[in-house]
Formats: C-alpha cells, sequence, structure tokens
C-alpha cells in the first residue's frame, strides 16, 4: 500500500491509497493534479542522519562515522510534494540531499535493533535541503539545517513489502539526474538507526527518520525543479524560490 494524505477540493483533509497515478478515498477517485498533496505523516521531529553513505564521505573529505551522526529538524520544516521550498535569501550555497525516509508507527524507546522494523509504519522519499553558508559556521545546524520547509517529503508512505532492500534513490534536478544510489549502500541499517536513536529519544508515531544522503550532493538555483525518485515508493517533486 502507498498511503497519501492530501486536501481534496473541498478543502477537506483525507487519507488515501495512491494506486496508479490516481489517489483512491472511498469510493471516489482523485487526480493527484486537482488536490494538495500533504507530508505524508504529522512529526513532531524529523531525526536526520549525516555521513551514512561511504561515496558522500569521500566526497566530503571526512572519515567514516564510528556511529551514526544525528541531528534533528522540528516540524516548521515540513514541505510537501508539488510545494516550493523558500530558504533563507542571500545564502551562495543552497545544496540537495536525497534521502529514504522511514516514518515511526508507535512511540519506542529503547528499541533493539531486532525488533526496529515491527515499529516502522512505511517509506517516504525526502531532500535534506542544507544552507552550506550557516552550517559551516556552527556545531548544532540549526540555520544550515532547521529553516522552515527545509525537509521536503512524499508524496507517499509506502508499506515495507513495497520497498526492496536494495531500492534505487535517485534525486534530478531540472531532469538531470545529480544522484544515483541504493539503500543497500547505507553504512548503518535502518534497525541500527532505530536502535541507536532510541537510546536517547522516544520517537512518536509518524516521526521520521531520514537516512543520509549518497555522493553527488550539489547547489539549487532559483526556479529549480527537483524531483527525488526512490524505487517502490515514487517520486516527491518541489520547486526553488532563492528569490
Amino acid at each position: 500500500m502507498r498511503q497519501v494524505r492530501f486536501i481534496d477540493p473541498a478543502g477537506t483533509t483525507r487519507t488515501g491509497e495512491w494506486i496508479d497515478g490516481t489517489i483512491e478515498f472511498g469510493d471516489q477517485e482523485y487526480d493527484p493534479a486537482d488536490v494538495r498533496i500533504l507530508p505524508p505523516s504529522d512529526p513532531s521531529k524529523i531525526v536526520c542522519i549525516g555521513l551514512n553513505y561511504e561515496d558522500h564521505a569521500e566526497e566530503s573529505g571526512m572519515d567514516l562515522p564510528e556511529r551514526p551522526w544525528l541531528f534533528l529538524k522540528g516540524p516548521n520544516t515540513l514541505a510537501g510534494h508539488g510545494d516550493t521550498v523558500s530558504p533563507p535569501s542571500g545564502k551562495d550555497q543552497i545544496d540537495f540531499e536525497a534521502e529514504l525516509g522511514v516514518v515511526i508507527d508507535r512511540q519506542c524507546r529503547h528499541v533493539d535493533a531486532d525488533d526496529a522494523m515491527d515499529l516502522v509504519r512505511g517509506f517516504t522519499c525526502a531532500n535534506d535541503v542544507s544552507n552550506r553558508d550557516d552550517q559551516y559556521e556552527e556545531q548544532n545546524w540549526v540555520r544550515g539545517k532547521a529553516f522552515d520547509g527545509a525537509a521536503p517529503v512524499g508524496p507517499v508512505v509506502a508499506t515495507p513489502d513495497h520497498v526492496p532492500d536494495d531500492a534505487s534513490i535517485e534525486l534530478r534536478v531540472n531532469g538531470e539526474t545529480k544522484q544515483s544510489s541504493s539503500r543497500s549502500e547505507l553504512i548503518f541499517s535502518i534497525p541500527e538507526l532505530i536502535e541507536e536513536i532510541t537510546t536517547y529519544l522516544t520517537l512518536e508515531p509518524g516521526d521520521i527518520v531520514i537516512t543520509g544522503t549518497p555522493a553527488g550532493v550539489g547547489p539549487l538555483a532559483d526556479g529549480d525543479h527537483v524531483e527525488v525518485e526512490i524505487e517502490g515508493i515514487g517520486t516527491l517533486e518541489h520547486g526553488v524560490d532563492l528569490s
């Protein structure tokens, strides 16, 4: 199943199923172009992972981490499929980072890796939009990673059976492929990430863990159209306004 949250033409928030390019809710069908697609969950937080692909660590000139790097994005960072992201103005480098998102199904703490997948509602596409100007000047990355709209996610939550262990992950800017990798290339697996995160904090239903980005990270320009496509999930699309 691929579940989608949306606002219908009457202004009502619905949760339906995305099937063959159509949204189905009860006995009604909607064209995705005729509704507003919402982020696929309403998280209390987004837990982000840094340097979780070896090739990205290499292109960043950094050593591989001995344990997952964790940082947070708040609910203010959420943007949905079809939205336009407007990072802080006057910045020289705003980067894209395609990521696989993991949506948590129920409250959990101190989870063993062997049990972690039982707590996963499903997977979604994400873009960890990053303001490098400020990120490189601070240690907590609030300005660099947690500005409004810095986490486009969607368009759906796909149940785990839809997303292969080696699912392809691709990001395109204006139709040109910039990142291309696979879920199988993660340094720390999803169960390992959930175990580590819940050692320190409680995950709530709807919280999202974005699992790191592969090599190919690069800058965005005003007016860019971004697509993050993950096998088994679909394609997240959003615009960019740097004016």
